[in-house]
């Protein structure tokens, strides 16, 4: 069976202005000697004020703008993509920039339109970010491409292989609505050596644009490796500025180890808690859809260094906690268990949300209470009045953070849970909330979420980790 990787390059791979271009094209080049590419880019970066911005912000700040009934501009977008251009050799700029003007065009409609309506959501919101961003982008990096000499085609929307359902500004994948709008690209893929496609964007049956949330781009590559599994040996390569490492290199600095191989699990886990591996969701449909593949994570500048992340792992003698993690801004709900299946029912068949962890009942005055961890207090603001219908008693504590440890197999790790915490009270801060569950090879350790306190509590528990013996 012929090989294909599917390859997603994010915003930082790009660079500013397309500084990492270079790499970006060394990289496809490496992986079409012996596969097909399907390569998937998220909007580029630019600088504005000295600091680096994702055009998808640019591009909400102008809608921002428009609501507030100031005339949004796209100038800040054509000004990157004229410096990107210098990547196309001059018998493809023309249609480059034909391209180009085309696709801001459109984006810059959709924004002219919320100027009129005084709103910048739903389809015009997308229509915005999509033709301004990775749509653009991923027709740029084609011609990019062919001026490099490779046999290269972009995905167009026309025909786009990502049909999602109808909730504009989150979406979700519709697996098999998606295979019934393969062909084309299927036939692009047969066709050429390398396939470019943006992230984020997905399509209703109807034609109606779609944007994921926030790192929606790995769902792009997750979902292509879906509808292309059967296929082709599909794997996922996401390329980064590093391979995965046991705590974050922002807040961890020494005794770092390099992660050779995660499970699905443990992954999704990394990804809920922080770690900058890849959105959790991307694995919960891949699960979700009963699909066995590998995926890279492949630091490009330095690609000898891979984490491989498989259903199953290889069985590795390394220590069994790969991942000190933590995340901020965090809250917990509590509810009647009587009325807690109602709201998880919910949660998965209308919201479609699953960034919260069940921490273990409570009982009091003779009733039981369960609580759930949610990793986004912002969510549980925004909806509010949505939770508390479940259980007008219900209450929600916010200013939380949590702390955790990685492994699936952390049951063999001695003494992990008193180590751990001591460690944490030795770093000065209050633990409280400890849930530990023998089932799930989990520790999740809450704090107060104030004054960097995730931060110190990462740290102290990573020094400790190495020191603990293992089975």
């Amino acid at each position: 069976m012929t090989k294909l990787v599917v390859a997603k390059f994010g915003g930082s791979a790009i660079g500013p202005n397309g500084d990492t271009i270079p790499v970006v094209i060394d990289r496809i080049n490496d992986l079409k000697k012996d596969s097909k590419v399907i390569a998937v880019f998220s909007a580029p970066l630019t600088i504005t004020n000295g600091k680096k911005r994702s055009l998808t912000d640019v591009v909400l700040e102008q809608g921002k703008n428009a609501e507030d009934g100031t005339k949004p501009s796209l100038e800040v977008v054509k000004a990157t993509y004229d410096k990107i251009l210098s990547f196309v050799s001059q018998e493809n700029m023309n249609e480059c920039k034909k391209k180009i003007d085309s696709l801001l065009k459109m984006a810059q409609s959709a924004l002219d339109e919320a100027y009129q309506k005084k709103e910048f959501a739903n389809e015009t919101r997308s229509q915005a970010l999509a033709f301004s961003g990775e749509i653009l982008m991923s027709h740029v990096m084609n011609y990019i491409l062919k001026s490099k000499g490779m046999k290269s085609e972009a995905a167009r929307y026309e025909e786009w292989p990502i049909i999602t359902d109808n909730n504009i500004e989150s979406t979700n994948f519709l697996a098999t609505k998606s295979r019934d709008h393969l062909e084309k690209t299927e036939e692009m893929v047969r066709e050429n050596d390398v396939v470019t496609i943006g992230g984020f964007i997905g399509k209703t049956e109807d034609g109606v644009v779609t944007t994921y949330e926030r790192g929606g781009s790995d769902r792009t590559a997750a979902d292509l490796g879906i509808l292309f599994h059967k296929k082709y040996e599909t794997s996922i390569d996401f390329e980064k500025d590093s391979s995965v490492v046991s705590a974050d290199p922002k807040i961890v600095d020494s005794e770092l180890v390099e992660v050779d191989q995660l499970s699905y699990n443990e992954a999704r886990l990394a990804g809920m808690f922080g770690m900058k591996i890849l959105d959790p969701i991307a694995i919960k449909e891949i699960v979700e859809n009963g699909v066995d593949m590998p995926i890279m994570v492949t630091n490009m500048k330095d690609p000898s260094k891979t984490t491989t992340i498989k259903r199953i792992p290889d069985r590795k003698n390394g220590h069994p906690i790969k991942i000190v993690t933590g995340k901020e801004n965090c809250a917990i709900f509590r509810i009647e268990t009587s009325n807690v299946q109602r709201l998880l029912t919910s949660l998965e068949k209308d919201k479609r949300y699953s960034e919260f962890i069940i921490l273990s009942p409570f009982t009091k005055d003779g009733m039981e209470f369960s609580r759930i961890l949610f990793l986004d207090a912002d969510y549980i603001k925004r909806n509010e009045k949505y939770f508390l219908g479940f259980d007008s008693l219900a209450t929600i504590t916010y200013n939380r953070g949590v702390i955790t440890l990685i492994g699936d197999e952390m049951w063999r790790v001695q003494q992990v849970a008193s180590r751990t915490s001591a460690k944490i009270g030795e770093a000065g801060l209050n633990i409280l909330n400890m849930d530990a569950q023998e089932e799930t090879s989990r520790i999740v350790i809450i704090v107060d979420d104030s004054e960097g306190n995730i931060r110190k509590a990462i740290s102290a528990v990573h020094n400790e980790v190495s020191k603990i013996n293992f089975v």
